[in-house]
């Protein structure tokens, strides 16, 4: 390597990706982690805020806040649990779905060109370690 470390290497292209995510993600005017909660509800349909707490690796009294922002944009609302009353989900709202599809949609396209320079072969292996080192 040219004098930088693994590791330096690793976090210069994390913090490139993070930024590019984050300008993908201008034309929502959403937040990084509003974006990541959508993408859980996306996924996970209806929860509680503690399984979305435990998903977004946050404090409970933190996603109250990530809902409260959510249901104020009109993106998510809360209902009660049918299988326990004293419980509530967070649930998308239509807008919601179709905000975290078209998020998922322009991260992909993001990803797509920020890796481009990789052949599929590079592309390949670069996975497989990156998942190596995430299990």
């Amino acid at each position: 390597m040219d004098g930088d470390s693994l590791a330096e290497t690793f976090w210069a292209v994390a913090r490139r990706l993070r930024h590019r995510t984050r300008v993908a993600l201008e034309p929502w005017d959403l937040s990084p982690s509003l974006a990541r909660a959508l993408n859980v509800l996306s996924r996970h349909g209806d929860i509680r805020l503690s399984v979305l707490a435990d998903h977004l690796g946050i404090a409970p009294r933190t996603t109250t806040e990530v809902a409260d922002d959510l249901a104020r944009l009109g993106l998510a609302e809360r209902h009660p649990d049918p299988g326990d009353r004293r419980a509530t989900l967070l649930a998308l709202t239509a807008q919601g779905a179709a905000t975290a599809e078209a998020i998922r949609a322009a991260r992909a396209a993001e990803g797509e060109q920020f890796f481009a320079a990789l052949s599929d072969g590079e592309r390949e292996t670069l996975a497989d370690l990156l998942r190596k080192l995430r299990d």
